[in-house]
This record gives C-alpha cells, sequence and structure tokens, in this order.
C-alpha cells in the first residue's frame, strides 16, 4: 500500500518503548508515522498513526539525542520532566527504518530541527533558555550574519555567480575531469548556494552528496535537485551552519567555493576549515585545496588622480553659505580607505609578484584570524607607486587532472575581479631599486578584513615609507574600462606579474597567458 507523506514527515517501519511499564501500542498492521513540528512552541518530534488519533507519543528534541544501533535501526533517548519538578525521567524509544537511506534522511531532519530551534532561542524544559552559541556566532556580528545570509538568498546573486563561467566551468572541469575522486565517494558541499556544486559532484558518480546552506537559498536548491530526478536521490540538502549542523556519516570528499574578494574576504574559509576538522575523514580529498595570494607594486596615475579629485568637493569654502573645509582631510582618507576591486591592465604592475600560500587542508582556523605578509620587491622602471595589487588563485589537486582557478590580470576576467590598495603618498623609485614593506590582513566580526599596508624605498640617503589603513569590507567597486596608456605612462617592457604571466612581450603588446603552475615565477611565503 502506497502512503502519502507530508513535509517534514517520516514513514518507520516500527517504534516500540524501551524498559517502560506504560508503552504505547500501535497497530502492525498500520504504517506509524513520525511528525517534526513545534506547535507547542517548542520543537517535537510525534509517532503516531491517523487511527488512533490522541494516543501518540510526543518527544521533545530540545532534550532528546538520537544513536544509530544499526544501518536502519535507531534509539532516541529523550528527558521527560513533569509538571513543577526539578529532575524527570529518561524515555527510551526504539526506531526501525525502511533502509538506511531513510535512516540517514531522519537523523539529518532530527539534529536540524533540533539546532534551529535552539540557535532560535526556543526555551528548554524548566524554562530554562540555552546560552549555547556556536563559533559563527561568537565571531560575527548578528547585523552582519543577517545581511550575509540574506544576500545570498536571493537568486539573482546566485545567477551572477552561475554566470561566471570561468568560475562555474572550472569548478565542473575540476569535478568530471577527476571522477575517480567522486565515485563512489560522501561528498559534502560547505555553503551549496543553489545546489550546483553538489549536482557536478553526483554527476561524477558521488554516492551521497550533503549540501550544507545556511540561506534562504536552501529550499531553491532543494527545488533545483528535485528538478533533476537522475541525479536527486543522492544529494540531501541540510539548511544550516557548517558550524551547528551534525551528518550521519564523515566525507571523503569537501566541496565549496569558500572564496572571495582577496579570496579571504566574507570569511568563510574559516567555515570551510571547520567544516574540515567536523566532517572530512583523514586524508580526505578537499576542493579547493590551497590559494595563493599574489601582490605585487603598481602605477597607475589616472586611478590616484581619479581617488584624490572626489574629494575636492570638500574644499568649498562656501557651499550654501557652508564650509566644508574642516572635513576635507577626512574625506580624503576615507577615499583612500576604499580597496579599489576592478579589472586592471597588467601593464600598469612595475615588479614580478610574490605569492603567500594557503593550504586548506593543514591550515588552522585561528591563523585565518590575522595574516602577516612581508614584502619584497625590486622595481624594474622609474616610475612612481600608487599601492599594491592583488589577486588570487586556487588548485583543484585531483588525482587525475589538477586544475588552477586564476583571477590573474590578463586572465580570462571573474567576478572577483582584482584588488588594488592605493596609498595616499606615492613613492619614487628608480629601476633595480628595492621595495619593502609588510602586508597585514587582521579580521573583524563585520565577516572581513581591515587592511595595513605599508611600502617602503630608499632614494639615495632618503627613506620614503608610505602606509595605510583600509576595509575590506567597503571597496571601491571600479567597473570602467582601462585607461589608454601614454608612451610616458607604459612600462618600457612586460613584467612578469605572476606565473600565469610570461616574462617577454610579444609583438603586437598582448599578454599571452599559460596554466598556473605552484612553483614558478612567484616568491612564496607559506602558512
Amino acid at each position: 500500500m502506497e502512503v502519502s507523506v507530508k513535509e517534514n514527515e517520516f514513514v518507520v517501519l516500527s517504534i516500540s518503548e524501551v524498559s517502560s511499564s506504560s508503552s504505547t501500542s500501535f497497530s502492525k498492521s498500520e504504517p506509524v508515522f513520525a511528525r517534526f513540528g513545534s506547535d507547542s512552541g517548542a520543537p517535537e518530534l510525534r509517532f503516531g498513526q491517523e487511527s488512533q488519533s490522541g494516543a501518540d507519543i510526543v518527544i521533545d528534541l530540545r532534550a532528546s539525542q538520537l544513536f544509530r544501533l544499526g544501518s536502519a535501526e535507531s534509539l532516541c533517548i529523550s528527558e521527560v520532566f513533569e509538571d513543577n519538578k526539578e529532575t524527570g525521567y529518561s524515555r527510551g524509544i526504539s526506531i526501525q527504518f525502511k533502509n538506511e537511506e531513510e535512516s540517514r534522511a531522519f537523523h539529518c531532519a532530527f539534529e536540524q530541527w533540533k539546532t534551529e530551534m535552539v540557535v532560535q532561542g526556543s526555551p528548554l524544559p524548566n524554562g530554562a533558555v540555552s546560552t549555547s552559541t556556536s563559533k559563527f556566532d561568537e565571531k560575527i556580528e548578528a547585523s552582519s550574519a543577517k545581511m550575509y545570509f540574506h544576500y545570498y538568498g536571493q537568486l539573482l546573486h546566485q545567477q551572477n555567480m552561475l554566470q561566471d563561467f570561468v568560475r562555474t566551468g572550472t569548478y565542473y572541469a575540476a569535478v568530471i575531469e577527476n571522477r575517480a575522486d567522486f565515485l563512489g565517494r560522501v561528498v559534502v558541499d560547505v555553503g551549496a548556494g543553489s545546489g550546483i556544486l553538489s549536482l557536478f559532484a553526483a554527476q561524477a558518480g558521488a554516492k551521497h552528496v550533503y549540501a550544507i546552506e545556511a540561506s534562504e537559498m536552501a529550499e531553491y536548491a532543494k527545488k533545483l535537485i528535485a528538478g533533476n530526478p537522475s541525479l536527486n536521490e543522492r544529494i540531501t540538502v541540510i539548511k544550516g551552519k557548517v558550524e551547528e549542523v551534525e551528518l550521519p556519516v564523515k566525507a571523503d570528499i569537501l566541496i565549496s567555493e569558500p572564496m572571495g574578494t582577496l579570496l579571504v574576504n566574507e570569511r568563510m574559509l574559516e567555515s570551510y576549515v571547520i567544516a574540515r576538522d567536523r566532517f572530512l575523514v583523514p586524508n580526505g580529498k578537499m576542493f579547493p585545496a590551497v590559494g595563493r595570494i599574489h601582490m605585487a607594486p603598481f602605477s597607475d596615475e589616472y586611478l590616484y588622480m581619479e581617488i584624490a579629485n572626489k574629494a575636492i568637493f570638500w574644499q568649498q569654502q562656501s557651499y550654501f553659505g557652508v564650509d566644508l573645509t574642516p572635513l576635507q582631510r577626512s574625506a580624503y582618507e576615507g577615499y583612500f580607505s576604499q580597496p579599489v576591486v576592478d579589472a586592471f591592465d597588467p601593464r600598469l604592475l612595475v615588479a614580478p609578484a610574490i605569492s603567500h600560500v594557503i593550504n586548506f587542508t593543514s591550515i588552522k582556523e585561528e591563523d585565518l584570524y590575522e595574516i602577516e605578509i612581508p614584502l619584497k620587491f625590486a622595481c624594474s622602471v622609474s616610475t612612481r607607486i600608487h599601492g599594491l595589487a592583488c589577486w588570487f588563485d586556487v588548485l583543484f589537486n585531483g588525482s587525475t587532472v589538477p586544475r588552477w582557478l586564476t583571477t590573474a590580470p590578463g586572465a580570462p576576467t571573474t567576478h572577483w575581479y582584482q584588488l588594488r590598495c592605493v596609498l595616499s603618498q606615492p613613492l619614487y623609485v628608480m629601476p633595480g631599486q628595492e621595495i619593502t614593506g609588510h602586508f597585514r590582513l587582521v579580521a573583524h566580526k563585520a565577516q572581513s578584513y581591515t587592511i595595513y599596508l605599508t611600502l617602503s624605498a630608499t632614494v639615495g640617503d632618503m627613506l620614503q615609507t608610505s602606509s595605510g589603513k583600509l576595509d575590506l569590507k567597503e571597496p571601491y567597486y571600479r567597473m570602467s574600462q582601462p585607461q589608454a596608456y601614454s608612451s610616458a605612462q607604459e612600462p618600457n617592457q612586460l613584467l612578469q606579474t605572476q606565473d600565469v604571466l610570461t616574462q617577454s612581450w610579444v609583438e603586437d603588446g598582448t599578454v599571452p597567458v599559460q596554466q598556473p603552475s605552484p612553483n614558478h615565477g612567484a616568491e612564496l611565503h607559506s602558512l
């Protein structure tokens, strides 16, 4: 007989109370329903049959634990409190499922209902309120998290990322070209979004994929996955944060797109590392496994003047009779505190890049709270240096085909673009001159970083030093086309910007692009 199952409802083969003199008896000829809900204002689980209305077994999820006894058998232990009493007794319910898949789905639903309701502040037995907070909540401001999950809960923003064909195409190639890594494996998709990476993993033959997504996009992901019937039976969407949800099994592979501007913005790398520590089997694979931040000094007179000129407005001494000049300096500093996000011409770089490596498979989460990178460059032209240009790439270290995703200048543009930190005081340098400094990233609770940049150069006996403090959370998105370069500003020769660029110009002035290699052309500072 086919049984109609509602949302948040499961059909189990049988249940029985353990060591209870007042056990509830259910008919063996009728299916037993297990329903999750919160009708009483608290998260609860009800076991019952349609023919025995009012005879349900009700479990308070806030005071319950679920244990796996076998592939299709579990034990639920619940603390039962009687009215006006501080102590209670334990109640055990043995649950028999049809198969392992239904058991796994039930366990996921159990943890999801329990976690979500407790996090939302549902009152605990005896009127107590949970004071426990997840690691995410301790690190991140509630207002920032709310805006973050609202943003990624909208389809238009997911579409923007999906339509970044460099990004999406590279992920697809990295998964499909490395089917051997996914075939028959359990995969966890960290921050699954629309579920596209989960679908890729299922296409590659994954045994099962757990797609974890904390925003409302989880509901859209369920719809998208349900609309692909050849794959949906092997994908389970779990709504919640990786810091809080529970999984029934360990993962052989983690897949995620945790990269933000400058690789680290939005601080999702920390969640990726937490997911590694919580869910990944020893020596399991991570897609991606390595990230690199690349840095090089640049000269761009047009950009510098554009930013400086924004503060001219505040030079007015009689703006409707008001003197604005007291705020001119603050406005000037404010404009230079914004990192510039755009796609720039690699000819603006005046020295070979250096790289800072972050190994996702081994780094500690706490090491991402503060990142200090020493800077040392050899300038190749006589010019004014206006700041530091940055970009990143990540490595999918597949067993069959290792593949890089790069955001380098001169490579196909991605939705990450590149980032430049512009100093309010340029430096004058000569060919062969050494440029030193520090690039320091300090995480803050708005899910981003404060950038501290210092560059120094010595001309003759004079030491020049220029410093800036920038907020990665508040960039200046400059999406206009690059300016044409005069012969006076254009460098005389091509500079090796990073290992995706070659060392010499071709005759027509274009930059040939090659696949990045881990060891070519960049000084590496590794965590």
